[in-house]
């Protein structure tokens, strides 16, 4: 079984998954402070569910995916503020 947003996401909202979504957006600003950008493999993410968290940081506007074919652990983020095309 691959990774699905759409399936993990229904999690975010139990109160462990609010936790997690906490303890993942506090990594992604720390990462973004540090260099303005991320690859998901430099956060140390544990499973789909920490995934999942960072898709909802982007459904909700707080990160930009940069778009490009490569593997999950490979996906690029920023900042709107930075991706600003």
């Amino acid at each position: 079984m691959s990774y699905d947003y759409a399936t993990e996401r229904p999690s975010l909202f139990s109160e462990e998954g609010q936790v997690r979504f906490i303890r993942v957006r506090d990594k992604v600003l720390a990462a973004l402070r540090l260099a303005g950008a991320f690859r998901l493999q430099e956060l140390s993410i544990a499973g789909w569910e920490d995934m999942a968290c960072v898709d909802r940081m982007v459904e909700l506007g707080e990160l930009v995916e940069l778009k490009r074919e490569c593997w999950g652990q490979f996906r690029v983020f920023t900042t709107p503020q930075v991706h600003n095309l």
